[in-house]
């Protein structure tokens, strides 16, 4: 059955995630929603979206609802015609991961990601035994071409700023997803010199060796061009990293520092306050207290940033992953209105990003291991001796955070410590304890 975590559902294609999923979702969706309007359709470059992105356009027009077909979109761009055509919208996307896999990820007539509720309804619809859903063959084509939709979008992108770059030297890694679809209009309209790399998509290089996940592959480029400053998107480019021209990769708590840091002093900081997640770097909340600026923190995932953006009416928030929100210009995380907004900065100061990067915070050393976990639950009363033990060894001067993953099978460790030795030291402990506990339970399976 369809589970849905932290960013829709997803799974391994035609393994544990088949046409037939997609089909079943469109007319439960269909059920849960009722839409009196099209359903906005897009997908990423992976082998697999054109299937899916078919079949969930089968499974609505078997209900009697229309679907616009953007093709290959960017997950914002969905979201953002979602928004503006007061209708539904479902994206085709494993954002980050690799090819092989693939996943659904649905938004609301106002642009936003489904609430818990919402996906509680839609579960209990997939797991009712009583529930077929309507036979797809023979069912009248009922979607339209949506190109001038995202045409749309991108002359949004490109109004959402003002600046001139004169000549700025930038690189951007498109990680061969569906930034190839939206990313030049936008960038060269603003007189930046831009470098494209990771810009052709075979259905089976997404995410490969490049983009948000490998900032190594833009980073060299940067060097190599002589560049000014990089852009690393992931596969569905909802997210953003950066790079300075040294090479340095900068990741959304930079990013968000940066604009922050400059909001406030412009008074355009609503509410002088930011939102992130539990993954934000110490570092951002002791440079966001020398500012003066307030932080609130919620659970990961940026649906948990927007509601609270949305409850506080604030103007700011988002994940060190890369996704950052601008509430007066998007719904969801939006790598490419980041990457403006972050571009604009840097234009408007003439600052290197380099610069602009130490100035708004100071990164404390971080290390992230994953352990893949099975099923079955592990022994608490060992694990807490562990984590224990790790928090006497930071003595109150770094922090931890053990979670598991809403999109893959495995536990999230994450230590901050006040050097990178004794981060990476606190962090393997852990991750031996974590595996040792798995390789445990596996032997009782």
């Amino acid at each position: 059955m369809l589970r849905f975590g932290t960013d829709g559902v997803r799974g391994r294609a035609y393994e544990n995630l088949f046409p037939d999923d997609c089909i079943r979702l469109a007319q439960a969706f269909t059920r849960a929603l009722t839409p009196s309007s099209p359903i906005i359709i897009g997908r990423d470059t992976r082998d697999s979206s054109p299937d899916f992105a078919h079949a969930l356009c089968a499974g609505f027009n078997a209900m009697g609802i229309h679907t616009i077909d953007l093709g290959v979109a960017p997950t914002p761009a969905v979201a953002w015609v979602a928004a503006t055509q007061a209708a539904p919208g479902v994206v085709v996307s494993a954002s980050h991961n690799p090819w092989h896999d693939n996943g659904l990820k649905l938004f609301s007539p106002k642009g936003l990601k489904l609430d818990n509720e919402i996906q509680a309804t839609l579960e209990s619809i997939l797991s009712d035994p009583d529930w077929q859903p309507i036979p797809t063959l023979g069912t009248p084509n009922r979607t339209s071409d949506g190109t001038g939709l995202l045409q749309q979008y991108q002359q949004a992108l490109t109004a959402s700023v003002n600046f001139d770059a004169n000549g700025l030297k930038v690189v951007v890694d498109a990680a061969n997803g569906a930034a190839t679809a939206v990313l030049a209009q936008p960038l060269q309209a603003h007189n930046l010199i831009v470098t494209v790399i990771n810009a052709n998509p075979d259905g089976r290089n997404i995410n490969r060796q490049c983009g948000s996940t490998y900032p190594d592959t833009v980073a060299e480029a940067v060097v190599r061009h002589n560049a000014d400053l990089g852009l690393t998107f992931d596969g569905d480019a909802d997210r953003v990293l950066a790079v300075d021209h040294t090479g340095a990769v900068l990741d959304g708590d930079q990013i968000i520092a940066i604009c922050a840091t400059d909001r406030k002093q412009r008074n355009k900081l609503a509410g002088n306050t930011v939102v992130v997640t539990v993954m934000t770097n110490l570092g951002f909340h002791r440079a966001m207290a020398k500012q003066q600026i307030n932080v609130v923190t919620t659970p990961v995932g940026d649906r948990n940033v927007w509601t609270a953006l949305e409850e506080g009416q604030w103007a700011l928030g988002g994940e060190q992953s890369g996704h950052v929100i601008f509430p007066e210009l998007t719904t969801t995380g939006d790598g490419m209105v980041t990457a403006l907004q972050l571009l604009e900065v840097v234009v408007r100061r003439s600052v290197p990003l380099k610069d602009l990067a130490a100035e708004a915070m100071t990164k404390m050393p971080q290390v992230l291991h994953n352990v893949k976990m099975g099923p079955a639950s592990l022994d608490e009363q060992h694990l807490n001796s562990a984590v224990a033990a790790a928090e006497k060894t930071l003595q109150g001067n770094g922090r931890l955070l053990i979670r598991p993953s809403g999109t893959e099978p495995v536990i999230r460790i994450m230590v901050e410590a006040e050097t990178s030795q004794l981060a990476q030291s606190v962090a393997a402990d852990l991750a031996s304890a974590y595996t040792a506990a798995e390789q445990e339970n596996a032997k009782w399976q």
